[in-house]
C-alpha cells in the first residue's frame, strides 16, 4: 500500500477533478462546508472549513482537529467546467443527432455489448437518456398529430379549403410539437435527460480519444499537480469524481512519466469516486487511456483507492477499473477497490429517503453519512492519516471482480 510511515499527516494538498459538470466549482466548497458539519457531528471530530487559496486557482482550506491532532488541508477544484460547457448544445436537433452518433458508436464497436458483461445499473444510466428523449419524441409526434388534427377539424367545419387549411393545421401541429420539446428541455433539471446524453456524447465523439483542447487542460492540471508536489506538505490528494477519476488517472500517468518525482517529496494518493471508467475505456480509440490505466496500476510512486457502491446506479461499483478494461499485468499494484457500502453506512430512513435519487447518490461520496463505516470523504481529505496508511493491509473482495474479468478478456478492444 505505498508509504505507510506512522508520521501524521499535519499539511495536505487535495487537488479535486469533477465529473462533467457545467455548474461553477463554488458549488463544491458549499457542498464540502456543509456535508463536513454534518459528518464531524456524527463522528464526534472538528473541521473548519475557510475560504481561499494561495495562486489563481479555485478552493478553501480546512483546519480540523481528529484523533487529538491538529491538520491542515488546502482543497483546489481542477476547474474544465467551461469546456463542459462548450459542449453542450442548445439545438433540440443536434441533441438528438448527438444520439443517433453516440448509439451508433457504441453498438458498431462493439463497446455496448462489452458493457453489458458489467454492471447493469451505469449501462441502464447509459440507456436512460436514449430512451427519455425517444419518449419525448413520441410525445412530441403525438401532441403533433393531435394538434393538426383538431385545428384541421375546426378549419374545416369553418368552411375554409383543404389545401390553406391542412397548411395551418400541419403548422400548429409541428409549433405543438416543437413547444412540448422546448418544455422537457427546461424541465431537464428533473429529467437530466439532456445533461447525460451531452455527457456520453461528449465521451464516445472521438470514439474515446480525449479531445484535444481536455488534453490541454489536463497537461495544465499535471503542471499544477506537479508544483505542488515539490511543496512543504505532507501528501499530495488527487481525487477524481466520475469522469474525473480517468481524467486523473491519465494526468498522474502523464506526471510520473515524465519523470522529475522527487525522491524526497510529500505522498502521492489517488483517490477515484464513483468511476465510470469502462464507458470510455471499451471504445476502440482509448488507447491512452487504457495504456495510462495499465501504466498506473504497477507504479509504486502511488497509492490509488477506488471507492464505489452498489447503490450508486451510476457507476461500475465494484468492477476494478484496471482489470476490466483488459490492462491488468503481472505487476499490478493498483487500485485498491472496496465499497462505500451505501446500505450500510446509511441509516435505513436515510437509504430510504435517497435510493431513489440516482443523481444524488452519485455525489454521496462527497457526503456525510450517518452510519459511517471504513470511507469517510472529509478524514481522508482533512485527517491526520494519508491514503495508504488508512487502509493498509486491506485487501477488496475480488469474486465480483474477477466474475466481471472473466467475461471480458476474451473480448479487450
Amino acid at each position: 500500500m505505498g508509504s505507510t510511515s506512522d508520521t501524521p499527516i499535519l499539511r495536505r494538498k487535495v487537488f479535486y477533478i469533477p465529473g462533467y459538470d457545467p455548474f461553477p466549482p463554488r458549488r463544491y466548497r458549499e457542498l464540502y462546508r456543509r456535508e463536513s458539519a454534518v459528518q464531524a457531528a456524527v463522528s464526534g471530530y472538528h473541521i473548519e472549513v475557510m475560504g481561499g487559496i494561495a495562486g489563481e486557482g479555485y478552493g478553501w482550506r480546512t483546519k480540523a482537529l481528529i484523533d487529538d491532532i491538529e491538520t491542515h488541508s488546502e482543497i483546489e477544484v481542477l476547474v474544465w467546467s467551461d469546456i463542459v460547457q462548450g459542449s453542450q448544445t442548445n439545438s433540440i436537433a443536434l441533441v438528438y443527432w448527438q444520439l443517433v452518433k453516440t448509439a451508433w458508436i457504441y453498438l458498431s464497436t462493439g463497446a455496448f455489448f462489452r458493457l453489458m458483461h458489467l454492471r447493469k445499473g451505469p449501462l441502464l444510466a447509459a440507456l436512460y437518456p436514449i430512451g427519455m428523449l425517444l419518449a419525448q419524441l413520441g410525445l412530441a409526434v403525438f401532441a403533433f398529430s393531435i394538434a393538426s388534427r383538431m385545428i384541421g377539424w375546426a378549419l374545416g367545419e369553418m368552411g375554409l379549403s383543404p389545401w390553406p387549411a391542412l397548411f395551418i393545421a400541419s403548422g400548429s401541429g409541428l409549433l405543438a410539437a416543437i413547444l412540448l420539446l422546448r418544455w422537457f428541455q427546461a424541465q431537464d433539471g428533473r429529467f437530466f435527460a439532456y445533461y447525460l446524453m451531452h455527457d456520453f456524447a461528449y465521451s464516445a465523439s472521438l470514439r474515446g480519444a480525449i479531445p484535444p483542447e481536455l488534453s490541454d487542460r489536463m497537461a495544465k492540471f499535471g503542471e499544477i499537480i506537479g508544483q505542488a508536489l515539490q511543496g512543504e506538505v505532507d501528501e499530495v490528494l488527487v481525487v477524481g469524481h466520475s469522469s474525473g477519476a480517468h481524467l486523473a488517472v491519465s494526468i498522474l500517468a502523464d506526471l510520473i512519466r515524465a519523470g522529475g518525482l522527487q525522491r524526497e517529496r510529500p505522498e502521492l494518493s489517488l483517490l477515484s469516486l464513483g468511476q465510470v471508467v469502462p464507458m470510455v475505456s471499451f471504445l476502440p480509440d482509448a488507447q491512452r487511456l487504457r495504456g495510462d490505466l495499465r501504466f498506473l496500476s504497477t507504479r509504486r510512486e502511488i497509492t490509488w483507492v477506488d471507492v464505489t457502491a452498489p447503490g450508486d446506479g451510476c457507476s461500475f461499483a465494484l468492477c476494478d477499473p484496471v482489470s476490466v478494461s483488459g490492462q491488468a499485468t503481472a505487476d499490478k499494484r493498483w487500485p485498491l477497490v472496496f465499497s462505500a457500502a451505501f446500505t450500510q453506512s446509511l441509516t435505513p430512513a436515510r437509504w430510504k429517503a435517497l435510493r431513489w435519487r440516482f443523481f444524488r447518490l452519485h455525489f454521496q461520496y462527497l457526503c456525510a453519512f450517518d452510519a459511517p463505516k471504513d470511507y469517510d470523504y472529509f478524514q481522508i481529505t482533512a485527517g491526520p492519516l494519508s491514503l495508504a496508511r488508512r487502509y493498509a493491509g486491506r485487501a477488496p473482495s475480488r469474486s465480483r471482480i474477477e466474475k466481471a474479468v472473466s467475461k471480458f478478456t476474451s473480448v479487450t478492444p
